[in-house]
């Protein structure tokens, strides 16, 4: 109860705003209170100064004010340690659900004094620490759990240090426009679709140029590039590479081959087909309620098909960036 009420007064207090581009960090956007420790030792001082002034010690002074100077200077680096960073957000590569993503943020030190024992946190507690080196830049991870598929943002982080004493805790608040895309959880290894002819769903496989097959004996007139030296450095004879393409109708990974299950399940599934098919360079389509995929194969099919299910049932059809990916491809073949 007591952490819920804090969370709202700080969110009424330091209003959140999402940021985008590179972010500075001024005066306005520094906090600083004093730690337990910090708080202990200005008790200290105060009982030290009592002292002092009951006993009227002129060297108890000189130490009293000295110790209080310091604490003031530690302020002052604890402040200094922070000014003027800029920071931006990175890229953030997609992940499946269960994994971490890799919150990626850049700080840029444009000061002649390196920042040292920096920690960027999170509003769960996951955090991480480190040190930005004088007129240089330094990348940042933020490892998140993406707990479930979808979209899962950074959400409002926290930039502190208590540097060079642990007397005081400076910090700043940052929220930047930047999201990881989980994908499903992949099922375990499950076969795929049975080919059919009536489906479409036959591959047939003929010599080509795309993907390795194999090794066979060598045979008198065969391309010295096709020898497998390897293997006759390993004295496995003279050998010849080969190689397969892949022909014949596409496959289609169908939401409506499955059998009743829940639509999560589903999902998973499906994941674990498209990364099977894409492993086998088969050309394969993918078909759920709401949007269908045409057959294809490569990295970028792959990575549509799994947007696709990530953002299945959540209220964003990626069916808008395929159509704008077959308009580019279509200009190019025009061009």
């Amino acid at each position: 109860m007591l952490t819920t009420l804090t969370q709202k007064f700080r969110i009424w207090l330091f209003r959140p705003k999402i940021e985008s581009g590179t972010v500075t960090l001024n005066q306005r956007r520094i906090f600083i209170l004093p730690t337990r420790q910090g708080l202990g030792f200005a008790f200290v001082l105060l009982l030290m100064l009592l002292g002092d002034i009951n006993y009227n010690l002129s060297l108890g002074y000189v130490l009293t004010f000295l110790l209080g100077t310091t604490a003031m200077m530690t302020m002052l680096h604890a402040f200094r340690n922070m000014a003027q960073l800029e920071i931006r957000a990175g890229r953030v590569d997609a992940v499946f659900a269960g994994d971490a993503a890799q919150f990626v943020f850049h700080f840029h030190n444009s000061g002649r004094l390196p920042r040292y024992h920096l920690q960027l946190r999170d509003n769960n507690g996951h955090s991480v620490a480190f040190d930005v080196p004088a007129q240089q830049n330094a990348e940042v991870k933020l490892p998140l759990p993406a707990a479930q598929r979808g979209w899962l943002g950074s959400g409002r982080l926290t930039l502190f240090n208590e540097f060079p004493l642990g007397l005081f805790h400076a910090w700043s608040y940052l929220e930047f426009d930047t999201r990881c895309l989980v994908y499903p959880k992949p099922a375990a290894p499950t076969p795929l679709p049975a080919s059919s002819a009536q489906s479409g769903m036959d591959i047939l496989s003929a010599t080509g140029d795309e993907d390795f097959a194999g090794l066979r004996s060598y045979v008198a007139g065969d391309a010295l590039p096709r020898i497998a030296w390897k293997a006759l450095a390993r004295e496995q004879g003279l050998q010849v590479k080969q190689f397969s393409a892949q022909q014949g109708r596409e496959l289609w990974l169908d939401w409506f081959l499955l059998p009743a299950l829940a639509a999560e399940r589903k999902l998973e599934i499906l994941t674990r087909w498209v990364l099977d098919a894409d492993v086998q360079g088969l050309h394969y389509g993918l078909r759920l309620p709401d949007i269908e995929l045409p057959p294809d194969h490569g990295a970028a099919h792959r990575a549509e098909c799994l947007r696709a299910l990530a953002l299945f049932g959540l209220g964003e059809n990626p069916l808008p960036r395929l159509q704008e990916r077959v308009a580019r491809s279509a200009g190019r073949g025009q061009a």
